[in-house]
């Protein structure tokens, strides 16, 4: 069998970011060379049904080996393709560190880029492993591309190993999850799950079955541009419009002074020039009353605004993205107990936390396949410090295989 590694170098090799000013499905072409791949792969292993429809989504089905008759759930295995445009995705070039010593690692010398255990305390952990780096040019790709390794190894695993009885499983890839479009014509009837787990969480352990109230916002400026000269009393400049905007938004709210079920308004764009200015937010609560305020509060700030400058200079996007699936998951806890036992049959400590994020598994437990969500390994996604621990890797791979055992009995 090919290793979890070498599978994870192949598939970031490919850029596969996603474009949110796309209206393509998928929003870029450069995500279907690596689901061809996959539906490549899969075929080579003896998964003959594994296919890539017109929408960009892989779906394939490992038949059940188990004595006629006999029924247990189909369980699914899902992850996504695509990689954040909030970094490059373009020639990675990674950094094997092997046998780490459990300080801080140079991840690029010449900008000064180092992962510091002063910001990063959990490296220390991984005394000893195989971590796998950036080179301070691009984001790695374990988002979720680790996701993807793990779940191909474990099929390559069940169709090696025919000794191995397992019942009916579903492998699933989409593509546009990092710009929250992942499962959008996504046909969970014909993926034909009972049940799914998406592997797309971070740190060996995790296990989430709760994840943030989801909305967007974008917010257009008309400003006037006169000749800075002459502009007393006639400029209206949508940059400074814009920043006071901002400064309406409560400073304790931002995500970098959240944590656990604290949620945040993140400005995750600014474009501007005097005349025209545009700013873009993402909103998140797990608590749908405190979502229902935020939102509220940005349609208030919004009349503010108008109110004072002028109707119409203000102009405002609002749109919900997803919801917290944990009403869609908790009458179902027992694939929740089954994720736990499956890792501790693995001497993994399970960290049942909430994804202070989304997955696609969130939609979809609202769209009648309950889905949670199982790490991948990575840390500090969608950026130049993001990295995976081999051993992580390997341990989820295990993981899925335990899983699929349970369900057997």
């Amino acid at each position: 069998m090919e290793s979890v590694l070498d599978k994870f170098l192949r598939y970031i090799s490919i850029d596969t970011a996603s474009d949110p000013d796309s209206e393509s499905q998928p929003s870029t072409k450069k995500q279907l060379v690596l689901s061809r791949l996959l539906v490549k792969e899969l075929l080579a292993m003896g998964v003959s049904n594994a296919a890539l429809d017109e929408f960009g989504y892989v779906m394939a089905t490992v038949p059940s080996n188990l004595p006629a008759g006999t029924k247990v759930p189909k369980i699914g295995f899902i992850a996504h393709v695509d990689s954040a445009p909030d970094a490059s995705g373009e020639n990675i070039k990674p950094q094997i560190v092997k046998n780490y010593d459990g300080g801080d690692i140079v991840i690029n010398k010449e900008k000064n880029l180092v992962l510091k255990i002063s910001d990063f305390p959990e490296l220390p952990d991984y005394k000893g492993q195989t971590i796998i780096t950036t080179d301070g040019n691009t984001l790695l790709g374990a988002d979720d591309k680790a996701g993807i390794a793990e779940i191909m190894t474990s099929v390559e695993y069940i169709m090696t190993h025919p000794e191995f009885l397992h019942g009916e499983i579903k492998i699933g890839f989409t593509p546009d999850e990092e710009i929250g479009r992942g499962v959008d014509k996504f046909d969970v009837k014909k993926f034909g799950a009972d049940y799914a787990y998406t592997l797309d969480g971070g740190q060996i352990g995790e296990l989430e079955y709760e994840n943030f109230n989801a909305a967007s916002a974008k917010i257009y400026i008309q400003g006037r541009n006169i000749h800075p000269g002459y502009s007393k009393n006639k400029m209206v400049n949508a940059i400074i419009l814009a920043s006071e905007f901002n400064s309406l938004l409560p400073v304790e709210q931002r995500p970098e002074f959240t944590q656990d079920y604290e949620g945040f308004f993140h400005i995750i764009r600014f474009d501007g020039t005097v005349e025209q200015a545009m700013i873009q937010y993402i909103i998140r609560d797990h608590n749908m009353s405190k979502f229902e305020d935020k939102k509220t509060l940005i349609e208030e700030c919004i009349t503010f605004m108008n109110m004072k400058y002028g109707e119409g200079t203000f102009r405002l996007e609002l749109k919900d993205q997803y919801y917290n699936m944990r009403k869609e998951v908790e009458p179902h806890y027992h694939i929740v107990e089954k994720a736990i036992k499956a890792m501790e049959m693995s001497s993994i400590v399970p960290l049942i936390k909430p994804i202070r994020g989304g997955t696609d598994g969130a939609r979809l437990s609202f769209m009648g396949l309950p889905c949670p969500n199982i790490f991948a390994g990575g840390h500090n996604f969608h950026g130049k410090f993001e990295y995976v621990p081999v051993e992580s890797m390997e341990k989820a791979t295990e993981v899925i295989i335990n899983l699929i055992y349970l369900y057997t009995k």
